[in-house]
């Protein structure tokens, strides 16, 4: 399984919810685990950082198509 597979996964499958209820918040998902709704990617990746490092992790807009980073990329909160 490749990295994010997983994390895609519970992604897709509250995708419709999702939509209905928080229409481009941002959403963080780690392995299984959904871990929360944030208003700015800023706190999306704020919270993901500290909880799980460098990752892998998925941050991903609702209702946004999806955006891939180089591997190399790296978030550094200001």
């Amino acid at each position: 399984m490749g990295v994010l597979e997983k994390e895609i996964a519970v992604f897709d499958g509250m995708k419709e919810r999702l939509e209905a209820e928080h229409f481009f918040k941002w959403v963080v998902i780690h392995d299984d685990e959904f871990v929360g709704v944030y208003d700015t990617l800023q706190d999306a990746a704020v919270v993901a950082v500290a909880r799980f490092g460098r990752g892998p992790y998925l941050i991903r807009q609702v209702g946004a198509p999806p955006v891939t980073l180089p591997a190399s990329a790296l978030y550094k909160p200001i």
